[in-house]
């Protein structure tokens, strides 16, 4: 389909889109629809965003905002914010979330067009394909075949990205390459002595002005990281049930569920769950999470972010953690080591060292 000047919409590059701005491409762009993005966080994208709403409010909303804004300035006057009130029958996404259209249109006081289709899986009639009937149609388009073949060109897209997560390919690379239509499995071969698992979401990981660039910063230190994007939605509710935890936050995928995988994961030396400040599902859900790491022996760095948080502090206290972690794995290979045994064993200490 050919695009023209009214077929044009803004997608802000925060919340659902670290996730499902793979399947929205392959969607948008079969429909002839040109997707315009808003430009990567930065402290101005966070300060004109907490600008417009109450200081309560958490980093990633006040983000959000900062991003809607961002799009109105470069002229678009579509812009998508859907509400993903459930993703499966009785399983929630927290009120932010559910009412993220509403709180966007209270508080942006601008002249554009607000496209908000409703995904509600405990409800009739509000499935998947009535929310892309509601995003189809503020552009004229409402054949039901036309959308139907649309729908399958975004889930192409979306299964390549996660075909290459899985694999272990970085965020990055697999978004970049999904988007392009290509698949391509890495062989990495790295070794790494220590391997970590970050729980938290999408959009508290890959926004690296939230996350202050964490997956970076471990890697730097000779540090592997798992997420859940590496996870199946079975792995992660088995993970959940390892717990003896309940599903019923949708955010209970990326954080309990990832955790309890990884917890069972004798190859994993600890965990860091990073969450944003005032996210109260995630308080209570990384608190659980710490009880339970006790009976798996395993420790937990507990990381909280808000638009006051400070990099020096953050590095020190990860580097903490990550120095804890390789004492421990050395003095497990040390014990290990026959005392009559002429072979000596050398630590590598040099792994925080500042470039």
């Amino acid at each position: 389909m050919t695009q023209n000047k009214d077929k044009v919409v803004g997608i802000p590059r925060a919340m659902s889109f670290y996730h499902n701005y793979p399947f929205y491409h392959g969607f948008f762009t079969a429909l002839g629809i040109k997707i315009v993005l808003s430009d990567v966080t930065t402290k101005q994208t966070l300060s004109n965003g907490s600008a417009l709403v109450v200081t309560e409010t958490c980093l990633p909303i006040k983000i959000y905002v900062g991003h809607v804004l961002n799009l109105l300035d470069k002229g678009i006057d579509k812009i998508f914010v859907p509400s993903i009130q459930s993703v499966d029958y009785k399983i929630y996404n927290c009120s932010k979330i559910r009412g993220l259209p509403d709180l966007i249109r209270n508080v942006v006081k601008r002249d554009f067009t607000l496209i908000e289709p409703t995904l509600d899986k405990s409800e009739k009639n509000q499935g998947l394909y009535e929310f892309l009937k509601e995003a189809a149609a503020p552009f004229g388009i409402t054949d039901e075949k036309v959308i139907k073949e649309a729908s399958k060109a975004g889930w192409r897209t979306y299964n390549n990205f996660h075909i290459m997560s899985k694999s272990g390919m970085s965020y990055k690379k697999a978004m970049n390459y999904a988007l392009q239509g290509k698949v391509f499995i890495e062989n990495n071969n790295k070794e790494y002595p220590i391997s970590v698992a970050l729980v938290a979401h999408g959009y508290n990981i890959y926004d690296e002005r939230a996350s202050m660039k964490i997956i970076d910063k471990l890697e730097s230190m000779d540090v592997q990281v798992h997420t859940s994007l590496q996870l199946s939605n079975e792995q992660m509710v088995e993970g959940i049930n390892a717990l003896g935890e309940k599903l019923y936050w949708a955010n209970e995928f990326e954080m309990t569920g990832t955790a309890g995988h990884y917890l069972k994961d004798n190859k994993i030396d600890g965990i860091i769950a990073l969450n944003a400040f005032g996210c109260g599902p995630d308080s209570l859900m990384v608190e659980r999470i710490s009880r339970r790491a006790k009976q798996f022996a395993k420790p937990v760095l507990h990381l909280t972010v808000d638009e006051q948080t400070g990099e020096a502090g953050f590095i020190t206290r990860l580097e903490a953690f990550v120095d804890m972690l390789f004492r421990k794995k050395r003095a497990t290979i040390i014990n290990k080591i026959d005392i009559n045994s002429k072979s000596e064993y050398i630590p590598n200490t040099n792994f925080i060292e500042t470039k």
